[in-house]
């Protein structure tokens, strides 16, 4: 089975549309949607790479922004043009992360990379995706990338679900540093801070955030779904007071790499 047979099968399950939706899973979008609009002003461009069913791209539209979106799986553009209203200025196109030579340089000053990193298996992959986000992106512009974490995975799969001997023996999950490792097969692609550290180094960005945009939630997701609002709007601002905390982000599930592109540079071409 091809690479993008084993996306087209994990994403045409139909969960994507509502993983946001739940009280658990709003922490995520709530936490990135928080820090995007710290730097959006009034007439930005913004481009979602990856856009899934269109969760962000539109509520991002919906507030006056105009958005581009692009997205591999044919399935999750169907959902996202049903979820498109009236009057939104938002447009959908089919495409890869690797290569979005259709999209100039220098064009949008917002770039969200919410999905892509997430199934890219090898370095050079990474470096094509990153590199093409960036050069499309406004010098002084925005950009956004989210990586699945290792270490939450080791805990909530390999211990709490049982799978770390069964994953060991296998091969998956190194016995001495703990790293696991992932194929098309296992669809995420699981990143330490170190291993995005070392990504995003061979770029001309300034880090300017690195956040933990779930935290401890999905470990006790069944405790913030049960919450009443007062307390799931304590939960909310005890989330955000901690979400960037160095000693604590290695609990969370999803990493947000938020970095303002310094300069203009030769981008090295992959098409």
């Amino acid at each position: 089975m091809e690479t993008n047979a084993y996306l087209k099968e994990h994403y045409e399950k139909g969960g994507e549309n509502g993983r946001l939706l739940s009280r658990h899973g709003r922490i995520e979008f709530l936490t990135t949607v928080r820090y995007v609009e710290k730097y959006l002003h009034e007439g930005m461009k913004i481009i979602e790479i990856g856009a899934g069913t269109g969760r962000y791209s539109h509520y991002f539209a919906k507030q006056g922004y105009t958005v581009d979106a692009v997205e591999l799986i044919n399935y999750n553009i169907e959902v996202f043009k049903q979820n498109t209203v009236h009057g939104e200025a938002v447009t959908i196109k089919q495409g890869n992360a690797l290569n979005l030579s259709y999209y100039p340089d220098n064009t949008y000053d917002i770039t969200l990379l919410l999905g892509p990193m997430y199934h890219l298996y090898t370095k050079e992959d990474q470096q094509k995706a990153l590199s093409e986000a960036i050069r499309i992106t406004k010098k002084g512009g925005i950009v956004f990338a989210s990586y699945c974490n290792n270490d939450a995975t080791i805990v909530q799969f390999g211990f709490v679900k049982g799978n770390i001997l069964h994953e060991m023996e296998k091969g998956m999950i190194d016995p001495i540093t703990f790293k696991c490792k992932s194929t098309p097969v296992e669809v995420f692609e699981l990143y330490t801070k170190s291993e995005i550290d070392e990504l995003i180094a061979h770029f001309k960005v300034k880090r300017l955030h690195y956040v933990g945009t779930d935290m401890a939630t999905n470990f006790i997701k069944d405790t913030v779904d049960a919450m009443d609002d007062k307390t799931y709007d304590v939960y909310l601002r005890y989330h955000f007071s901690i979400c960037e905390r160095s000693d604590l982000i290695g609990a969370t599930h999803h990493m947000l790499d938020i970095s303002k592109r310094n300069d203009f540079y030769e981008f090295t071409r992959f098409y």
